[in-house]
């Protein structure tokens, strides 16, 4: 994981993305989950991009199961976007950074 890359988890969860005054992209994601895996990539790619409009974080479910069940992630991986304190958007399953990156601007007003 890159510095622009954060883990977070339930004790956390609050400050860092309901909290947060930019708009923040989680990745709700396990150890164990290759697609998980596969998109770690490009996770990391859209964290270094948008470093300064917005926050990309990852949430492991398997550790913070308090979250995951508030927010009803039922399949992983599951992004979804916060902006002040609430969901803004929300994509389950592998995506493309274009869709990532599509999905921060819309709610950001970032273009990079």
């Amino acid at each position: 994981m890159s510095e622009k890359l954060r883990e977070i988890s339930d004790s956390n969860f609050e400050q860092e993305v309901l909290g947060s005054d930019q708009p923040v992209l989680v990745d709700f994601w396990a150890a164990w989950c290759a697609p998980c895996r596969m998109m770690s990539p490009t996770v990391d790619a859209v964290a270094e991009q948008y470093a300064g409009n917005a926050r990309v974080v990852k949430l492991n479910v398997d550790d913070n199961p308090g979250v995951a069940q508030r927010y009803g992630i039922k399949g992983i991986p599951t992004l979804i976007l916060f902006r002040q304190g609430k969901e803004a958007e929300r994509v389950v399953g592998a995506v493309s950074k274009d869709a990532l990156s599509r999905m921060i601007e819309k709610h950001s007003g970032a273009s990079v």
